[in-house]
């Protein structure tokens, strides 16, 4: 049997996971929520459900990942009692990596061709309505998002086709360690621009009585709920949890340090670059007099027009699309490394087969998407376009109802079970993960994960 691929180091396992987790959910959703829910006390309420939901559900995706030595496509075949059906949800959780690639490699593909846009001074001299046209433009033309998808795919592919240690580990190190420089770097030029200080007021200074005011100013208790279900849904879904994709890292994983402690330290950084992100974005849209609330608009639309009216605009645009880039391209890569193991330990291929089949199938399969915004812009899905609904069908379906098989599979007798994981998790060196919250993790965890799924399709169906 061949020896399972290893980490070079513990950094590396760290970068690549946080790389996973960190991604256009950070630097993208993560400003607009923000800014939609009322700046600094949401942020709050989204750091208190980060750390009590996200961080023990992802110390047990570690933990199976770990146990088995094995992706998602088999590793609940490894550890489930027998005659159970557990590994039922293997297809579906390789199912959720390939739904995620299916829109998240156009959208990469975006950031890509931003990042040429604003090198080359496409946006310079454009007032508002011509760098809205732009993104209008980009999406009706097929061939050019084409390209940008293209070139996502091939790079990615290529890096997971090298190994794990020879392409992945080392690519990502340098990526993630590029992405932390620039991130710096554009949020001191953030803060010090002049009229910042009320971006930073709005953004670190909580103000809990905006949380449930209505469009009037009046209390709703309907805007309160609004506002905490719109935290659980960040933190839940920033984390990438559900779908094998962390499980994949802690296979790579000895057991040399226990899981709570990686899993926060994942956590912890996956959390600052949403958190920085935000010291980039708030401070120059309030000093350029931009409102922070204009939702997905806000990185192709908005801040172009930051960019436009800041000195050495130009540089700074680009910086900031070429950081967008690598957020990005560090979770395709993670995907991809998940894709490729679920191939390798299925079917039994070489990691150069799996490389060269998905690279054929990621291409097919991401075409509707791209084409959902011209050629396909008909075809509406549940009320919205072809992205939005494989947007749906993966973060308020897989995504959730993965965390719960996962959870349900570490706490019940009829699964793995309590003791199995707290052994697994507590092996070596670290954070202990408590045996005290059994109830918790048995009874008020499942209930939040399923209330986050009814309250997807409650939004969806009839907000």
């Amino acid at each position: 049997m061949k020896e399972r691929e290893t980490f070079a180091s513990r950094l590396g396992f760290v970068l690549i996971s946080a790389g996973c987790a960190i991604g256009l959910g950070n630097v993208w959703r993560f400003p607009f929520i923000v800014g939609q829910y009322g700046g600094a006390a949401f942020v709050l309420i989204y750091l208190f459900f980060l750390f009590v939901m996200g961080l023990p559900i992802m110390a047990m995706e570690f933990a199976v990942g770990r146990a088995s030595r094995k992706s998602i496509a088999v590793s609940f075949h490894a550890l489930e009692p027998a005659g159970s059906k557990w590994h039922w949800y293997s297809l579906f959780g390789m199912a959720g990596n390939y739904m995620l690639m299916m829109f998240y490699t156009t959208v990469a593909g975006w950031m890509l061709i931003y990042f040429a846009k604003m090198a080359s001074g496409t946006f310079t001299g454009l007032d508002a309505a011509g760098v809205e046209a732009v993104f209008g433009g980009m999406l009706a033309r097929p061939g050019l998002m084409l390209a940008g998808m293209v070139l996502v795919v091939l790079l990615c592919m290529g890096i997971c086709s090298r190994g794990l240690q020879n392409g992945v580990e080392r690519i990502t190190k340098y990526m993630m360690l590029a992405l932390l420089f620039l991130l710096f770097a554009l949020a001191v030029r953030s803060v010090t621009l002049p009229g910042a200080g009320e971006g930073l007021a709005f953004y670190l200074k909580p103000n809990f009585s905006k949380l449930a005011e209505d469009a009037s100013g009046s209390f709703s208790f309907a805007r309160l709920g609004e506002v905490v279900f719109a935290a659980m849904g960040q933190a839940f879904f920033t984390l990438s949890l559900g779908i094998g994709a962390m499980a994949i890292f802690g296979s790579y994983i000895g057991k040399e340090r226990r899981l709570l402690g990686e899993a926060l330290n994942v956590t912890l950084l996956d959390t600052f670059v949403a958190f920085v992100s935000g010291l980039v974005i708030f401070p120059a849209a309030f000093a350029f007099g931009i409102t922070p609330d204009a939702g997905p608009s806000l990185i192709f639309v908005t801040l172009p027009n930051v960019f436009n009216a800041m000195p050495g605009g130009r540089l700074w645009g680009a910086l900031f699309f070429i950081f967008l880039s690598f957020a990005a391209l560090s979770t395709v890569i993670a995907v991809f490394e998940n894709i490729l193991s679920c191939c390798m330990d299925r079917w039994g291929w070489s990691r150069r087969r799996a490389a060269a089949v998905n690279l054929v199938l990621i291409f097919v399969l991401s075409l509707p998407c791209l084409l959902g915004f011209n050629l396909l812009s008909d075809v509406q899905i549940m009320g919205g376009g072809i992205m939005d609904f494989e947007d749906f069908i993966l973060s308020n379906n897989l995504l959730p109802l993965g965390s719960l098989i996962y959870l349900l599979f570490c706490v019940s007798k009829r699964g793995w079970g309590w003791e199995n994981f707290l052994r697994e998790a507590n092996a070596g060196e670290g954070l202990r993960f408590p045996s005290a919250i059994l109830w918790y993790a048995k009874w008020v965890l499942p209930f939040v994960v399923l209330l986050i799924f009814v309250m997807g399709y409650w939004q969806k169906l009839f907000a």
